[in-house]
């Protein structure tokens, strides 16, 4: 067997694969004889068909599967041997098959590659950035203040209700009359003001007390079907037949009161002793805010990045090949009009792709097994205490990081995640980046944009 190539450009070029008999007679054969074993046909006993006869029902099959396996193995040797960088798959010319399939001879095949251009491009000084900051406002900080304030609060009864209180009552079904109906529903619920959406309900909520009945319709102080049915005690599918009015009858009046700002609250919130006052509290709660919005600042600096990246390496791609690929390749059928409208922003992935990869193997940057396992680990130890559960024991957790690394689609994920942390890293130190504070509403509006 011999594959020669032929470039079309820089960027294109056609791989012929030439088949001899040499190269195939013996392994169809044995193909052949394996498939006498096997066969049943009528007449014979198994295994006992004439070798004519199965060869003349059986023998393009089993020239083609092995003319195939040939011409994949030729394919992947000379991109091995050769060390093209290819991208997409090789694909077969149309019309360019030679060789008779009646009297097997010599046969050749053509196929097409496109070839990954040159990448140059380099990270240093030279690079410019700015590195957008959200700007950390006191009412931002206010919030979470009072935030946490309630989440370490209490629970304390009332008279009057207020705009964040919640109501403890009961709701009962009333008939035709507007009087409590005879068996009708009467089940207890809670209605939380601070969450209902309708300002209207909501205000005329407030100012309600302890003891005070009045109509309430379920609808305006639920959240679809499954809380209402909650609310009122009957299942999901009991709803259609419920065309009532209700009364609520309040029981109860609960107001969340915040926790005090002392020593034991900080140590409750930030740890033993990290905190000492309400000035600490405020900057750590700024640094924990900010930290939350650094994400969206890398985002918005790896795309910068990006950007000016693939327009300085002036990135050629084969497109025509890549264009064709995609039709052949594509697991749901695409029309042109779709490939076209896709293809732009297809190809700056693959270009952003390419630079990526140079990147990667011109610096070096490499990821561990073991740091896979770590990651793995401390997102595990996240998960349990984002739920209030205690972390389990080292072994126990690298035990849990191995068994999720079986699932092949979460570790090619988990690796993506710590090369696009080091590539970050890499630009951080490398490029001129300079910090710049702006309000949330910018950086909003630079999502948008």
């Amino acid at each position: 067997m011999e594959v020669v190539q032929n470039n079309i450009d820089d960027l294109n070029a056609e791989l012929c694969i030439k088949i001899k008999p040499e190269d195939y007679k013996e392994s169809v054969e044995s193909g052949l004889k394996q498939f006498r074993k096997n066969v049943n046909m009528p007449g014979f006993r198994p295994g006992q068909a004439p070798m004519a006869i199965v060869k003349k029902k059986y023998g393009k099959s089993v020239l083609a599967d092995e003319l195939n396996k040939l011409v994949s193995k030729g394919l992947q040797d000379h991109i091995e041997g050769n060390k093209l960088n290819v991208l997409g798959n090789p694909l077969p010319k149309e019309d360019a098959e030679t060789g008779d399939w009646d009297n097997p001879s010599n046969f050749e095949f053509v196929y097409e590659i496109g070839l990954a251009p040159e990448i140059k491009v380099s990270v240093d000084k030279k690079g410019k950035f700015d590195y957008y900051l959200v700007k950390i406002e006191d009412d931002m900080i206010n919030g979470e203040v009072e935030n946490i304030r309630r989440r370490y609060g209490k629970l304390v009864p009332v008279e009057k209700a207020e705009e964040q209180d919640m109501l403890l009552g009961q709701f009962q079904e009333l008939d035709e009359n507007g009087k409590p109906k005879a068996d009708g529903i009467m089940h207890s619920s809670t209605v939380n003001i601070q969450f209902l959406e309708d300002e209207k309900v909501k205000k005329s909520l407030t100012g309600k007390k302890v003891g005070d009945t009045f109509k309430l319709d379920p609808d305006s102080v639920s959240k679809g079907d499954s809380d209402k049915a909650a609310m009122l005690g009957v299942k999901v599918e009991e709803l259609a037949d419920i065309n009532s009015e209700f009364n609520f009858t309040v029981t109860e009046i609960k107001r969340m009161e915040m926790a005090d700002l002392d020593q034991e609250f900080y140590d409750k919130v930030f740890g033993e002793g990290n905190v000492k006052s309400e000035d600490e509290m405020r900057a750590k709660i700024a640094e924990e805010i900010q930290n939350v919005y650094k994400r969206d600042s890398d985002y918005l600096l790896r795309k910068d990045i990006q950007d000016k990246l693939i327009e300085k390496a002036k990135i050629d791609l084969p497109e025509e090949f890549l264009k064709k690929w995609i039709m052949a390749s594509n697991e749901k059928p695409i029309t042109k009009e779709q490939l076209e409208n896709d293809f732009p922003e297809y190809s700056k992935g693959l270009r952003w792709q390419l630079i990526e990869n140079h990147l990667v193997k011109d610096n070096d940057i490499k990821v561990e097994h073991e740091e896979v396992i770590n990651y793995t680990k401390g997102v595990i130890a996240q998960n349990f205490g984002r739920y209030g559960m205690p972390v389990p024991e080292d072994k126990e957790l690298t035990e849990m990081a191995e068994n999720s690394l079986k699932n092949q689609d979460e570790i090619r994920q988990i690796y993506q995640n710590l090369f696009d942390t080091k590539l970050m890293g890499l630009f951080k130190e490398k490029f001129a980046i300079k910090e710049k504070e702006i309000s949330l509403d910018d950086m909003k509006a630079k999502f948008e944009n």
